[in-house]
């Protein structure tokens, strides 16, 4: 059992209709694709001196994923006072970064292996999004 599932059973009160195993999906490719995306940039930044040109776009964008993707699950972790409208734009955000570095960092993702990694988890996380918005809906 994950801390995620834990903690979600542990809630005092009623979540209502959302498919729990949906949530808990998106909550941990949230937190898994934030420290992707933290990483590759970080990474990305420690390849060699004639690469950084080449790898700015790739930082901006994991840096920017990995700031909307923790907040999503921050987010998706709060049930008191629930906004679904709220919930479905940041849901949205999420997936549109998601696609947005995933496509990125498949570009570099032969040349660097950190890429590779990070597109995956983007795709991971895109995914979950859009699987809990269609459950949200």
């Amino acid at each position: 059992m994950t801390v995620v599932t834990e903690m979600l059973e542990t809630y005092p009160a009623d979540l209502g209709q959302v498919d729990r195993s949906a949530l808990v999906r998106c909550i941990e490719e949230c937190i898994a694709c934030a420290q992707a995306c933290t990483a590759c940039a970080d990474a990305c930044l420690s390849e060699a001196d004639d690469q950084l040109p080449m790898l700015r776009k790739c930082i901006r964008t994991c840096e920017d994923c990995a700031d909307i993707c923790a907040a999503a699950g921050r987010i998706l972790s709060r049930h008191t006072g629930y906004d679904a409208n709220a919930t479905r734009a940041v849901l949205e955000a999420c997936a549109t970064l998601c696609k947005s570095c995933g496509d990125e960092c498949a570009q570099h993702a032969e040349r660097h292996e950190h890429c590779r990694v990070c597109a995956e988890a983007c795709r991971k996380c895109e995914q979950a999004c859009r699987n809990l918005i269609g459950a949200l809906a």
